[in-house]
């Protein structure tokens, strides 16, 4: 049996993407790989044979070996997208480079996660997951650290600079709210935008509040919807269920509309009854959802009736074990 071919995608000019298979709902993550000189990987996947060997499939397509690779580019420090990273700074020396402001807490959870996953289950606790769902969390999360292989040295890129890719430069954007430091690339002579989970085609980001993330997760990714709408590409390259898109601008009008309806659903919801957020999760995601889903939900809950707390539309108390929201 012929192996198949890499799932490999002309972005522009030496800028290829490739889909590379993880063990999760999206299926395949978006790597880019630009052939032209430095050598660039933006986005390393998850650390798992499959992975690995998808990658390395994709660079023997278009001539290359790891030892080519000369830099790496981080969209942000989730798993499906920082795995791979320390494996190609080992085997090639390449220099990888991450946003500033996600340095500092994203890609710095990976080195202080076990420090940190007390606070992480806290913070969990403290808004109603109850301990069914806490109990795995922290088998979870070694399972995930496991696929994880962090750099040893991160360069920080910074809002506002420019990088040369594909014989062209390219502007640094902060793109916060799926994750504080979420750094986007835009290409304004081509009206090109690689933006890693920023914005996607047929799903919303996870917008969610965690222990080590700030303050309003959706007050930041309102912002960036706003500044998507300004930039109105033509296409940009995302991190699933892509690899391309286009039409950003009217999508990122839908997520807008999206997520508004859902504080309205909140706000009604906790003022009706005062409840924590993991109560108000359940009624804002009724459908069934594994342990992991649950959790995702609670996030993404608790980002919105924090928006509304912080805006002055929901108060806050401590009952009993958890904060509970009402009007």
């Amino acid at each position: 049996m012929t192996a198949s071919a890499p799932a490999l995608t002309r972005v522009h000019g030496t800028l290829h993407a490739l889909q590379v298979p993880i063990p999760y709902p999206m299926r395949t993550v978006t790597v880019l790989i630009d052939t032209g000189g430095p050598v660039t990987l933006i986005d390393a996947a998850l650390d798992t044979p499959e992975a690995r060997r998808a990658i390395e499939d994709g660079l023997t397509a278009l001539g290359l070996h790891w030892p080519d690779v000369e830099r790496v580019i981080i969209t942000h420090h989730h798993p499906d997208h920082y795995g791979l990273a320390g494996v190609v700074e080992e085997r090639s020396g390449a220099q990888v480079q991450m946003l500033d402001v996600e340095i500092g807490r994203g890609e710095r959870y990976w080195h202080m996660w076990e420090e940190w996953l007390p606070g992480h289950i806290k913070h969990m606790r403290d808004h109603g997951l109850p301990n069914e769902l806490l109990e795995t969390l922290g088998a979870e999360s070694r399972r995930t650290r496991a696929r994880v292989n962090p750099a040893s040295r991160v360069e920080p890129l910074r809002e506002g600079q420019t990088v040369p890719l594909a014989g062209g430069e390219w502007e640094v954007l902060w793109l916060p709210g799926h994750a504080d430091g979420h750094l986007g690339l835009w290409n304004e002579d081509e009206s090109l935008l690689i933006a890693g989970d920023a914005i996607l085609p047929r799903i919303s980001p996870n917008i969610g509040l965690y222990a080590y993330t700030r303050p309003d997760p959706l007050g930041d990714y309102l912002q960036t919807l706003g500044k998507l709408e300004a930039l109105n590409p033509a296409r940009a390259v995302v991190g699933h269920h892509g690899p391309v898109m286009e039409g950003v601008q009217a999508r990122a009008r839908q997520l807008r509309a999206h997520h508004h309806e859902r504080l309205d659903f909140i706000r009604a919801e906790a003022g009706r009854e005062p409840r924590d957020a993991y109560q108000l999760s359940l009624a804002m995601f009724p459908r069934d959802l594994n342990t992991a889903g649950r959790r995702f939900a609670l996030a993404e809950t608790l980002a919105h009736a924090e928006h509304l707390r912080l805006l002055g539309q929901l108060a806050r108390t401590w009952q009993g074990e958890a904060w509970v929201y009402h009007g």
